[in-house]
């Protein structure tokens, strides 16, 4: 141990059955690992009832946050060029939502779409994910469970992994 840092080791562990990828999770939170701590892999998409791996999203606020700022936005924006180069058309005011209600829209729509791709990039974790550890491959038909651990947590780890099914359990890689 460097500077008396504890380091975090991951396991992987590869399940046959989504009982079995379901015991291991909440064999793994029975042992004090956090949801934060356990990422699932598989080649089909695997969705747990609810309490087994519960990561609470806030996509549905930012996104209509986004909107909003967006919105405000292009209205702030439309304004101010409309009433700096005053130019009246039509005998129209010089600052109409009538005429410019598109543009708002298709910009509050923009700002949501964006503000979407956004956050889900940060759910999935690309932008704050350790690079050095990689995605494991998975062959078709298993569940892969990855474990971020402790050093002095590691046999306890694994045995737990086992105890739940896990066909093969191995460690994948240190990190500072």
């Amino acid at each position: 141990m460097s500077g008396g840092k504890d380091l975090s080791l991951y396991l992987r562990a590869d399940l046959q059955t989504m009982e079995t990828a379901m015991a291991a999770i909440q064999e793994l939170k029975a042992n004090g690992l956090s949801e934060q701590d356990v990422d699932v892999f598989s080649d089909r998409p695997v969705e747990f009832p609810r309490g087994v791996l519960d990561r609470p999203s806030r996509m549905s606020l930012v996104v209509v946050l986004g909107a909003i700022t967006s919105c405000l936005l292009i209205v702030g924006f439309v304004y101010y060029t409309q009433t700096n180069y005053p130019l009246v058309t039509g005998g129209m005011p010089i600052f109409s939502f009538w005429s410019t209600g598109v543009v708002f829209f298709e910009i509050t729509m923009l700002g949501a779409i964006l503000t979407t791709l956004g956050r889900f990039i940060w759910e999935s974790g690309l932008l704050r994910r350790d690079r050095r550890i990689p995605v494991p491959d998975v062959a078709p038909g298993v569940i892969c469970i990855r474990v971020r651990c402790q050093q002095d947590r590691l046999k306890n780890v694994s045995e737990s992994l086992s105890r739940a099914g896990a066909v093969k359990v191995e460690k994948l890689l240190e990190s500072a």
